[in-house]
């Protein structure tokens, strides 16, 4: 657990709890003992696990709590996550919050291997992009890889990625090589990504140096194929297909021969896993 996550448990729960849970502590007796189970309502990947736990621990580190299944497991209806044993009062107070955290990281994850299995049997893997919740990055591009999905850049420091106004800006290919250079010099572990629209520009990217991706923007699949075999037998740069991708589209782009597929929907657009807290008697 990083210290990133355990301020946005913090804050989640400040959130929640404000002054106080009025309802558990005017109509749960203190001592009360209470036994409960984190369960999925709906088949589906885990993501958010170990988050959910310390939300119980952070409320109170006297509960027991013990993991059943672990993150980026597949979990039919029914299956039990976590228990959850001691006071009734903190296991109502955090149930909400670490639910909150579940839900919507193991929608995040059970998507992403939703369009995984999608292209099973093909060489391309599922990219997640930059489009997560403010402040969630980390657990959702995490909640990606327990999907079976591999993280993009995690943010503007990590890859250079020149679109279509960035390149307006700078000039043409000659400014943009030497951009490149400057960059590599400075920052050699800096990757850095070209965006082509149109089959001149893969070509044009392909004699470049330094350059370590190509984004091929909302291209036809005929397209996509051109830009594969205009690379030939080079490993690099790897080439990366985006725009227009669902469920109905990834494989055949897929079967191109791209490296890579970016779906924003992954983090933008992932409805929640249905789970839910049952109590059971001690």
């Amino acid at each position: 657990m990083n210290d990133h996550s355990e301020m946005l448990i913090e804050l989640a729960l400040s959130e929640d709890i404000g002054g106080g849970d009025v309802t558990s502590l005017y109509f749960i007796p203190e001592q009360r003992r209470a036994r409960a189970f984190v369960a999925a309502r709906h088949e589906g990947v885990v993501s958010g696990v170990e988050i959910a736990v310390r939300v119980f621990s952070k409320v109170d580190p006297g509960l027991e709590v013990e993991i059943l299944i672990p993150d980026g497991s597949r979990v039919s209806e029914g299956a039990l996550l976590i228990r959850v044993e001691g006071k009734a009062r903190s296991i109502l107070t955090a149930e909400r919050t670490a639910l909150n955290f579940l839900q919507r990281l193991s929608g995040v994850a059970t998507l992403t291997a939703t369009y995984v299995d999608a292209i099973k049997g093909t060489s391309a893997r599922i990219l997640d992009t930059r489009k997560t919740t403010p402040g969630y990055r980390l657990l959702e591009k995490q909640a990606v890889i327990h999907g079976g999905g591999v993280n993009h850049r995690m943010g503007l420091y990590d890859r250079a990625m020149v679109k279509d106004n960035h390149l307006v800006a700078e000039g043409g290919p000659e400014a943009i090589q030497a951009a490149i250079l400057r960059l590599k010099a400075d920052k050699p572990a800096v990757e850095v990504e070209l965006e082509a629209d149109e089959i001149s520009q893969v070509e044009t990217f392909l004699k470049m140096r330094g350059v370590d991706h190509i984004l091929l923007d909302n291209m036809t699949l005929e397209e996509l194929r051109e830009a594969v075999a205009a690379r030939g037998e080079r490993m690099t740069p790897l080439l990366e297909a985006s725009g227009g991708v669902n469920l109905e589209t990834v494989r055949g782009i897929a079967e191109t021969g791209v490296d890579f597929i970016s779906v924003g929907a992954l983090t933008h657009s992932a409805p929640a896993l249905d789970i839910g807290l049952d109590f059971t008697s001690l």
